[in-house]
């Protein structure tokens, strides 16, 4: 009884300090991610007053956060939009992997961590925060902004490569043979081309059978189904974060809408309690020692992410601000990161790689907000300057060739 007691008031006091840090970080107009973080340090392992009774409970609480956070962004997209990206934007899904992963790999292989932890930091460095961009873009009113499309389509390739990115991690950090990795990852390849098939020619028929105009069935539904074949593809070593992902992708029209309208405070609750969860599994005596490397990782893949995105709105025929705009609407890292550190800090592959991973992505989660809304007016002012110094520093010339009438017009024409 005492112990049960001792569980609700711990249980209860995380809930509520997670309310009261989510509505600071609203009125500050900033993701709430780094403060829950924050949080985690502060009661877990090394922090200011370690939790105890109720850390069993928010393990599992944090296992269904990453379930629904994959689910919601499934929920996102239907299956003829990922095959439409993958068709016309898998260039910028392979300029944004190769600029962006290949700094994580490097660094980790830099601090002698061997190869496994560089294919997990590469991992950690490459994907964008979702959750993240999609509130930058909604306060900052650029849903509609031509670029923004181009984002997205970046963000979906991401996704969609965590669905072959997340079997290749699980199998390593599992420390299976070749034979076995192999398989694993051809039955992860296997199940999403089956889904994503299913989805393509019966996805209103899986939609009607779920569909319910109930909330609390369709809930009820939804959120069995999702359960249910995240667990069945962690049997089978697969990863039931993708298994939710599939869940979602498979479902469209009204049935996503009201499913993702009934999830969207459940998945809130969960998230937060996982991010909770890593901070408490992270010592914060052990991130001083990262901080210098982190920050160094922090730098380079802001600008990397930015070059991507400004590729990207290049190629798509988007106007110069355009291009910076989305560049630095894409740096901000969050939640996949933190989900693929997770699962390395769970195998004990490297002590270190957790709190880098922690110190990491609170730099990025903060930085990206900012370099979202000041990206474009900074290089536009620097433009501006370079071509003034320019003007300056060239020659004048000569009186009658500026008052040549022939070059006038051509001027003129052109």
């Amino acid at each position: 009884m005492h112990s049960s007691a001792v569980f609700l008031i711990e249980f209860g006091a995380i809930i509520l300090g997670l309310g009261l840090l989510g509505r600071l970080a609203g009125r500050l107009r900033f993701s709430p991610i780094p403060l829950y973080l924050l949080a985690g340090l502060a009661f877990g392992t090394g922090g200011l007053l370690p939790l105890g009774a109720s850390e069993e409970f928010v393990a599992i609480g944090a296992e269904i956060g990453v379930i629904l956070l994959l689910l919601m962004l499934g929920l996102e997209y239907t299956a003829t939009d990922l095959v439409t990206n993958l068709r016309t934007q898998y260039p910028a899904g392979l300029v944004d992997a190769a600029l962006n992963a290949l700094p994580g790999a490097a660094m980790a292989l830099l601090l002698g961590w061997g190869p496994v932890a560089a294919v997990v930091l590469a991992g950690v460095t490459w994907i964008s925060s979702s959750g993240v961009i999609a509130k930058v873009l909604g306060d900052l009113g650029r849903l509609g902004n031509r670029e923004t499309p181009v984002v997205l389509s970046i963000l979906v390739l991401e996704d969609l490569a965590m669905a072959v990115y997340l079997p290749i991690i699980t199998a390593l950090l599992a420390g299976v043979g070749l034979a076995a990795g192999s398989l694993t990852l051809a039955v992860a390849l296997g199940v999403a081309g089956l889904v994503l098939f299913l989805a393509l020619r019966f996805g209103r028929l899986i939609s009607r059978f779920v569909s319910s105009d109930d909330p609390e069935k369709l809930l009820l539904v939804v959120l069995g189904l999702t359960l249910l074949v995240a667990g069945i593809a962690q049997q089978l070593q697969v990863s039931a974060a993708v298994g939710a992902f599939l869940v979602g992708i498979a479902l469209s029209g009204e049935v996503a809408e009201g499913a993702h309208n009934l999830l969207s405070p459940l998945r809130d609750l969960f998230a937060a309690v996982f991010f909770v969860f890593f901070g408490l599994h992270t010592d914060p005596a052990s991130i001083p020692p990262v901080l210098l490397p982190a920050l160094a990782l922090a730098v380079v893949t802001a600008g990397t992410k930015i070059a991507t995105g400004y590729w990207a709105a290049r190629r798509a025929g988007i106007s110069v601000r355009g291009r910076w705009r989305a560049g630095g609407t894409l740096v901000a890292r969050g939640e996949f990161s933190i989900v693929i550190a997770g699962l390395a800090v769970t195998a004990g592959i490297e002590p270190s790689l957790g709190p880098l991973a922690t110190a990491y992505v609170l730099i990025l989660v903060v930085l990206g907000p900012l370099t979202a809304r000041y990206t474009e007016p900074v290089a536009t002012r620097l433009g501006s300057l370079r071509r003034r110094t320019a003007t300056a520093a060239a020659p004048t010339p000569p009186r009658e060739e500026m008052l040549d009438p022939v070059e006038d017009g051509r001027a003129g024409r052109a």
